[in-house]
């Protein structure tokens, strides 16, 4: 399973000169947590998150000033600056080909919520902790049925009896051929939610 196979392909983008104002009224709408940051010429500048939004935006209430023991910080960056202004510069980005298991370890190495998808410096989607439980958490149904259909297309003759129990996919091969049972497990453990992929031929599959 790649980024291409799991990632999100309708972006919501900013230019550098959003107001950052506007780009969390888009967090909040979306229910996103980061927004890609892009040029003119649709390439990743840098991406802007919750907290950099956060960040000393929210003014010191009036009534703190009764408490001598109340911290009051004032907020450093006007409501109206740009996005420009608190993003960050330093984006942690993979390819449409990435591997879906090496994004789920750059998450977890990296803290972070979610990474762009970029193909030659341009913006293609990105990949966020949701999107990756929605391939876990995936429907057997719904897989068995991608399964199949690939391998119809990939071999053509009906040669493949697949079924799926939380995630795991057994497929029965009818010819025992191995070439073709090695490219029918490369084909199945493509499928988003596939978590492992069993095969066995006919002579050794077990009766339901």
């Amino acid at each position: 399973m790649r980024a291409c196979d799991v990632m999100t392909t309708e972006l919501v983008t900013v230019s550098p000169s959003t107001s950052a104002k506007h780009a969390a009224r888009l967090l909040v709408d979306n229910g996103f947590t980061a927004l890609p940051v892009v040029d003119v010429d649709g390439r990743l500048v840098g991406v802007v998150t919750e907290i950099d939004l956060l960040h000393d935006r929210i003014g010191a209430d009036p009534r703190a000033l009764i408490h001598p023991d109340w911290p009051v910080h004032a907020a450093e960056h006007a409501v109206s600056s740009g996005v420009e202004a608190v993003m960050t510069t330093e984006v942690f980005t993979r390819g449409p080909n990435a591997d879906a298991a090496q994004l789920a370890r750059d998450m977890l190495e990296h803290h972070l919520r979610a990474i762009p998808i970029v193909d030659e410096g341009m913006v293609v989607g990105i990949v966020t902790r949701r999107d990756l439980l929605r391939a876990v958490a995936r429907d057997d149904e719904a897989i068995v049925q991608d399964v199949r259909h690939h391998l119809r297309r990939a071999f053509r003759r009906g040669d493949w009896s697949a079924s799926v129990v939380d995630g795991v996919v057994t497929l029965i091969d009818e010819y025992d051929n191995a070439a073709d049972r090695h490219i029918a497990q490369v084909i199945a453990s493509a499928v988003p939610g596939v978590l492992e992929v069993l095969v066995r031929d006919r002579s050794n599959a077990v009766a339901p």
